[in-house]
């Protein structure tokens, strides 16, 4: 994806120097401002360098099924991004960041920019994602470039989306998927909004 690649490029050139003991993104990425639904967010890192992840997300078992660990593509043709990739689709204009889990997951935070269409419908909402209905189900040639993420590597529910969106028609191309999900965003101590 052109537009990722120069995005990504841009924002690693662009950035300034760290200060010695201060947690950046890359050491010349202190952090980057993502436009959201309400305003924009600045995403960082939590500066707290005792700081650890707690709850839920420090599980490191989940049984299997429902949690089992997950390909590290869904799909043929899906490209696998992490965590610099998705900042750079955050802060793309044509781009949509997934998240898509239910709702109940989404309440309890979610990455800064990401819209909420739990993996349950999201065919149901590909016109939000630039395809258009037709007679036939869905025309997705002018679907826009889109990344999906979940609650981690052992999620199923952002695999089980893209899987049913390329089947609906959705050019597997055009999507990105964030396997990392939100456990390993918060393991990173990257900015989250909405938490509860």
């Amino acid at each position: 994806m052109k537009t990722l690649a120069w995005t990504l490029a841009l924002t690693l050139a662009g950035g300034a120097a760290l200060a010695e003991d201060a947690v950046g993104i890359t050491k010349d990425m202190p952090s980057v401002t993502v436009p959201t639904a309400n305003g924009t967010v600045e995403i960082s890192r939590i500066q707290d360098t005792g700081n650890r992840i707690g709850g839920d997300w420090a599980l490191t078992s989940r049984p299997c099924p429902n949690f089992c660990i997950q390909p590290h593509s869904p799909a043929e043709g899906v490209t696998t991004i992490g965590e610099l990739e998705l900042i750079a689709m955050l802060q793309d204009p044509e781009a949509v960041v997934v998240d898509s889990r239910t709702p109940d997951w989404f309440a309890g935070g979610t990455i800064p920019g990401a819209i909420n269409i739990p993996y349950t419908y999201v065919v149901d909402e590909l016109a939000r994602l630039g395809c258009e209905p037709d007679f036939d189900g869905w025309d997705c040639s002018a679907a826009k470039p889109v990344a999906l993420f979940c609650n981690g590597p052992w999620c199923g529910q952002s695999p089980t989306a893209i899987r049913n969106m390329i089947e609906a028609g959705y050019p597997a191309e055009q999507i990105h998927y964030y396997r990392d999900g939100m456990q390993v965003w918060r393991l990173l101590g990257l900015t989250v909004t909405g938490a509860e």
